[in-house]
């Protein structure tokens, strides 16, 4: 009997050991998770130092917890900043690359510009005195339409070209005959007679076309860089919804509610939830590797036939060729002229015995390569291109990878897969990673995407892109590309919008030589009226070059130039 009774107290103090031990097991202390918590800046304040009871989680499981309501929505918040600022981290170096690479091209070519102006002055000044100070405005004229067509300007390159070929045969002309008197409708009316007569031979119609497609290529290749940073910045400020940072929450914080704050998430898992939150710049990728593409076919332009250095290198013998031209064929052309414009009558003052070629007798000195302007971008326009294209094919899929990039195992994820965070606990994720894409989210099991509304500023942004494909494919076949601001209602003409902050730009393409390669433009005014593209693309440089071969002695002599 008293055997008995010592066996059921036995049992007894066994039965009340468990449940004490089975209690101690339940609410375990959650140390970790306060030194945790605190370390992100939160306050200590009602934060329990045991686990309680978890029925008000709304994101975490609702077993025992270390986390009270507010700590729950705190984290929240959390979330949301770290998946941003994870964005803009792993997005850094790609849109840094964009900004820098713009930045030297335009200061490369505004110093070839500004250089340029300033080379010229000096030289004609001292060299030609009062001669060239009388007939300056015909280059200052041009260097102001390149300054204009390079910022933006309402300018189109192959009439400010004509015109500048124009001006110069009426100087010319003058002073080939001036003997005579000519009125400024004489002279409009000399003018007339530039292409039909040729007085410059072929020089100006090969020169245009050379000049005019380097230009563009280089033009059109720095609104490129241009696009792409203002595309990348905008798409890296990610839109982050609701259903987005709930899934972020319980990746990234749960395990802290669960008392394990340093376990990391399963890779898989990670996947998932990224892939549901990038799905709408997942699907930029696609119209971001065409724009890859098309930048990377200007840029071998550019090194190649369209390379603006090699083409204003001899443009100062071209130039002097023509006025040789001229000067050989004068008697011709003012027969002609005469013939077509009537008599002129005589000044009453006889033709200077000097000659022409004695007057100009000097020879524009143009750069050495040793000279040419490096100090501003650092480098050559060779070097400044291959330099952008390694970065260029760097960036391609950029999109599409950036989940893999911020799911990197060791970084963000746990590398054993048996010991992660799977969402509810410490496991294997068991679930398939779902494909690329928002269509693709239809199954996604950690986000809740609803695949029907694609996200506005992402369209906007693939927009933009197609348009500056476009316009990079007709650069790549040499088409001329002339703004048009899209705030000018009713216009349908002209070469640049002067467009500031805000505005879009629409571009309307004109032909070289070759016959106009007809564009869509469906995909343009699709982009202007999502004002996808922002910002006015400052663009093309240092036409100014030629104008240093424009303003070439008309008498310089034959052997000077070899």
């Amino acid at each position: 009997m008293y055997a008995m009774w010592r066996l059921q107290v036995a049992l007894c103090t066994l039965s009340v050991l468990s449940l004490s031990s089975a209690g101690e097991s339940k609410a375990r202390s959650c140390s970790e998770a306060r030194q945790a918590y605190t370390a992100k800046g939160f306050s200590l304040i009602n934060v329990p130092h045991q686990e309680i009871s978890g029925e008000h989680l709304r994101v975490c499981p609702q077993g025992y917890t270390c986390c009270t309501s507010e700590m729950e929505d705190k984290l929240h918040q959390q979330s949301k900043l770290e998946f941003e600022n994870l964005v803009k981290n792993s997005s850094h170096n790609m849109r840094t690359t964009f900004v820098s690479r713009h930045q030297k091209f335009d200061e490369f070519f505004l110093e070839l510009l500004d250089n340029s102006e300033k080379s010229l002055n000096s030289m004609f000044t001292r060299t030609y005195g009062k001669l060239y100070m009388q007939n300056s405005e015909v280059f200052q004229d041009l260097f102001t339409e390149l300054k204009r067509y390079y910022t933006g300007g309402n300018v189109n390159l192959e009439e400010m070209l004509n015109d500048f070929w124009s001006r110069l045969l009426e100087r010319m002309f003058q002073l080939l005959n001036s003997q005579y008197q000519f009125t400024d409708d004489y002279l409009e009316c000399v003018s007339k007679y530039t292409d039909q007569l040729k007085p410059f031979g072929d020089v100006p119609r090969k020169l245009k076309a050379q000049v005019t497609r380097a230009f563009i290529a280089a033009r059109t290749f720095v609104q490129g860089l241009m696009v792409g940073r203002e595309v990348a910045n905008r798409v890296a400020k990610v839109n982050v919804l609701p259903a987005c940072v709930r899934a972020l929450t319980k990746m990234l914080y749960c395990p802290y509610c669960r008392g394990m704050p340093g376990l990391k998430p399963c890779h898989n898992y990670c996947h998932n939830v990224m892939r549901g939150c990038l799905a709408n710049q997942a699907d930029l990728d696609a119209e971001w590797n065409l724009f890859i593409d098309a930048m990377l076919l200007v840029a071998d332009r550019l090194e190649g036939p369209f390379n603006i250095e090699a083409v204003i290198e001899p443009v100062d013998i071209k130039i002097s060729d023509a006025i040789m031209t001229m000067q050989d064929n004068s008697m011709q052309v003012s027969a002609k002229v005469f013939q077509g414009c009537g008599q002129p009558k005589q000044s009453g003052v006889g033709r200077s015995a000097r000659g022409i070629s004695d007057v100009f007798s000097g020879r524009f000195r143009p750069y050495t390569p040793e000279e040419r302007p490096t100090t501003a971008a650092g480098t050559s326009l060779d070097r400044l291109v291959i330099d952008i294209k390694d970065k260029l094919k760097e960036s391609k899929r950029f999109w599409s990878n950036l989940p893999d990039d911020i799911c990197a195992k060791g970084k963000l994820t746990e590398s054993d897969e048996d010991q992660c965070w799977n969402s509810h606990t410490k496991g294997r994720y068991f679930p398939e990673v779902v494909g690329e894409g928002l269509t693709n989210q239809v199954s996604n099991p950690e986000v809740d995407v609803d695949i029907t509304r694609p996200d506005t500023l992402i369209r906007q942004q693939i927009m933009a892109l197609r348009v500056m494909t476009n316009k990079l494919k007709n650069a790549y076949n040499g088409n001329d590309i002339y703004f048009q601001d899209s705030s000018d209602e009713g216009s349908t003409s002209g070469s640049g919008s002067g467009c500031s902050d805000g505005c879009t730009t629409e571009f309307v393409f004109v032909g070289t030589e070759a016959p106009v390669i007809g564009a869509d433009r469906s995909d343009e005014r699709a982009a202007a009226a999502a004002a996808a593209a922002g910002k006015s693309f400052s663009s093309g440089p240092s036409l100014v070059l030629v104008v240093a071969a424009l303003t070439l002695p008309l008498g310089a002599m034959q052997t000077q130039w070899r």
